[in-house]
């Protein structure tokens, strides 16, 4: 531990040089687990023995039982479908598992086994009727004896006569169905569809004869619903077909004495040629129409001429091929008539016969002109004549349309009606014919791979298997009852406790001592282990305190009992032993029992020198080695803690250290029970805390350690106190050489 600046004593001298650190290894080897086996040998030997005769009696006086196994193959529902039958478009998914789950529960019904017990009889095998031989069992041994041993000292009384059965008495089926299904076991394979059935029984040959009615029952009831569905399908199918179809003769009936009604044979024809019409009259209308404003533009334009004017204006007329020619012939007779004017004058013949022919020819044009407009004024009344007879057809046509949508409303109605009912029909009607092969083809999902063969062995075996399997179940049972207790005993046990659960370093351990309360080294009875475990505590005290100057020690434990005072008084005077002047304080004044070990007096001691009623030379005792001397508690005062804590304490802890003595040792309380010790921790140059040995609870120790360590003591380690070497020899001889024992003890004989 580091020093504390609250310390209110201080070395004489510089502090020492840090000493090199030894860490132990933390693994944890198999033979510790050996450890633990021994420690609990005798409760592990009791359980052993106790869980193997138990074993193999039962194994002795149990009746052998045999297993029966058929298999059988669990298919999808649809893998019976008949090919080419049914709309693979309403295949869907479904998951497997509640199907599966479902059979399986079926197969361990109470309806399926009600009918195998009866195709088996199950009423007259003896293992199912109550007429079976009983297991033999040590009670049952017992009761034999008892039986016996009372029917030759007392005489058997006669039997009461018994009633025969009546003819028309049931049997109980509610046992026999629930012990049948008792002995039966499901278990699917998994990844694949089949099923292994088991039914146990004493009866090899009732056990493959049981199972076996269990699966061909199964199969056919599987295939007898199917059928029973089946036919229910039929039947309905064929009440529905029968009402479907006069609802289909109703409703077609009905159309057709509508279409009769309404003049509506042919509805859907006829409206489509009416709507046809309806169109190319609108069409022809529009183009009517179109034509007729041309018409009526040229027409406007020739009767608009003025009068005079020239008819040629007017495109249509000019394009006359006859005003045209006219035109021409016009122009050449002008052109001869210029040439023939230039030779000769007006009275010449051949200008008077050209005259005549251009008077001819202008009469010609005229008359023509005057049909071309005439045309025109025709051609403008054909086309007002012509729009007006569409648009009177194009009313006709629309008032016809009407006419068929006001019918074709009622009409349609009543022909989906028609239509649908017929297509129901033909459904059902076709659904009833593949049902009905389905069903003629008795296709079974469920089918028998493997029925059971009668088996040659029972389930339990005996002899040297039984033997074999007893040992290790019982091995099993002691090393879990050793582990166990080991588990749940938390107490600090062995020096490995100390370093990895506390983390405190361990100064050296103390064996118990049989029969003896306070065993000292000053007695000659002291065993030859117990003197060498305080010689070694001697020497690592000299070792972890190697400074020069009084070392001043507090010995504290957790809690009472555990032996604090013993190992403080052996450390004292094994230290005295070799060689340093010791001087052993007793500051447990709750409760002091330093003296009695020691056999000194308690009249005067540390509470007296405290309340300052004695002085230290008054209170010291001498002991039986010269080199060891002893300040009893004293009478008990009424305030232990506070006289601790004052300043006496203080000054007296400061004169002994410059005293004459080596080592300092003060026996405080448990520091669980009262604060003594705490309050000492601080002012010594160490604490030795003392632990009993499976006696603190791991709990505790660390408990009593954190409140030692919050007080920041200059050092602390820890020696375990009644260490039985006895009960854990085989620990103690692995790690601490527990061998040197014998071998000294031997050498100083």
């Amino acid at each position: 531990m580091s020093d504390s600046p609250k310390a209110t004593l201080r070395e004489p001298s510089a502090p020492p040089a840090p000493a090199p650190s030894f860490v132990p290894s933390e693994d944890v080897h198999i033979l510790d687990r050996f450890a633990v086996l021994y420690r609990y040998r005798q409760v592990a030997a009791a359980v052993f023995l106790l869980t193997t005769s138990a074993m193999v009696i039962q194994g002795y006086t149990t009746l052998p039982t045999y297993q029966a196994q058929a298999q059988i193959m669990i298919e999808d529902e649809r893998a019976t479908a008949v090919p080419g039958l049914g709309n693979q478009e309403t295949v869907y998914y479904e998951d497997p598992e509640p199907y599966y789950n479902t059979q399986y529960r079926i197969i361990k019904g109470r309806d399926l086994a009600r009918r195998v017990i009866h195709k088996v009889n199950l009423q007259a095998v003896p293992e199912f009727n109550g007429t079976a031989t009983q297991a033999v069992t040590p009670f049952t041994m017992l009761r034999d004896a008892e039986h016996r041993i009372l029917s030759m000292v007392m005489p058997k009384a006669p039997e009461p006569p018994r009633e025969a059965p009546k003819a028309d008495e049931m049997p109980d089926e509610s046992g026999l169905v629930s012990a049948f299904i008792g002995h039966v076991d499901v278990q699917p394979i998994r990844g694949s569809r089949l099923v292994n059935i088991t039914f146990q029984a004493r009866d090899p040959n009732f056990a493959a004869q049981a199972v076996n009615a269990l699966v061909d029952e199964y199969v056919d009831q599987n295939l007898q619903i199917k059928i029973e569905a089946s036919q229910n399908m039929l039947q309905w199918l064929e009440n529905e077909i029968d009402k479907q179809q006069k609802k289909m003769q109703e409703s077609e009936q009905a159309l057709t004495e509508y279409r009769s009604r309404e003049n509506a044979l042919s509805l859907d024809d006829k409206q489509n040629i009416v709507s046809q019409r309806l169109t190319q009259l609108n069409d022809a209308l529009i183009r009517a129409r179109t034509a007729k404003a041309q018409k009526e533009a040229v027409y406007n334009q020739a009767r608009s001429l003025p009068a005079g004017a020239s008819a040629e204006n007017v495109a249509s007329i000019a394009t006359n091929p006859n005003i045209q020619t006219l035109k021409a012939k016009i122009a050449d007779l002008m052109q001869q008539r210029a040439q023939l004017l230039e030779k000769y004058g007006e009275k010449w013949p051949a200008v008077q016969a050209v005259n005549a022919n251009l008077q001819e020819a202008r009469a010609q044009l005229d008359a023509e002109t005057a049909r071309a407009v005439q045309s025109i004024k025709n051609e403008y009344d054909t086309a007002v004549l012509e729009e007006r007879t569409l648009a009177s057809n194009l009313e006709a046509a629309k008032a016809d349309v009407n006419d068929l949508s006001r019918k074709s409303v009622g009409y349609n109605v009543m022909e989906r009606e028609a239509h649908s009912n017929r297509q129901i029909w033909e459904s059902l009607l076709a659904r009833q014919k593949e049902l009905s092969v389905a069903s003629n083809s008795r296709a079974n999902n469920v089918r028998v791979v493997d029925h059971a063969e009668v088996p040659t062995s029972p389930m339990t075996s005996g002899g040297r298997r039984n033997w074999l399997m007893a040992i290790a179940i019982g091995l099993v049972a002691a090393v879990g009852v050793a582990f166990g207790l080991d588990y749940m005993n938390d107490t600090i046990k062995t020096p490995e406790d100390v370093s990895r659960r506390l983390k405190m370093h361990f100064l050296g351990l103390v064996p118990s001592v049989r029969g003896d309360k306070h065993p000292l080294l000053a007695s000659s009875h002291v065993p030859h282990d117990f003197g060498e475990s305080f010689r070694a505590l001697r020497t690592a005290l000299l070792a972890k305190y190697p400074n020069p100057g009084t070392k001043v020690i507090a010995v504290t434990s957790a809690q009472p009992l555990e032996g604090k005072t013993t190992t403080a008084a052996n450390m004292a005077m094994a230290l005295a032993y070799g060689g340093s002047r010791v001087l052993l304080i007793d500051a447990d004044m709750r409760r002091p029992g330093l003296h009695h070990p020691l056999r000194l007096t308690n009249e005067r001691g540390l509470s007296k020198v405290l309340i300052g009623q004695a002085r230290v030379r008054d209170v010291i005792q001498r002991t039986v080695d010269p080199n060891l001397l002893a300040i009893t508690a004293g009478p008990t005062p009424p305030n232990p803690s506070e006289l601790l804590s004052s300043d006496r304490m203080k000054t007296l802890l400061t004169n002994l250290s410059h005293g004459p003595f080596d080592w300092i040792l003060i026996d405080t309380p448990p520091v669980l029970a009262v604060t003594d010790a705490v309050i000492l921790a601080p002012a010594v140059s160490g604490v030795t805390f003392v632990i009993g040995a499976e006696m603190t609870r791991g709990r505790l120790a660390e408990r009593a350690i954190e409140t030692i360590v919050s007080t920041h003591p200059k050092a602390l380690s820890v020696v375990l106190n009644k260490v039985d070497f006895a009960r854990n020899k085989y620990y103690y001889s692995r790690y601490y050489g527990h061998q040197y024992k014998n071998y000294y003890a031997d050498a100083s004989v």
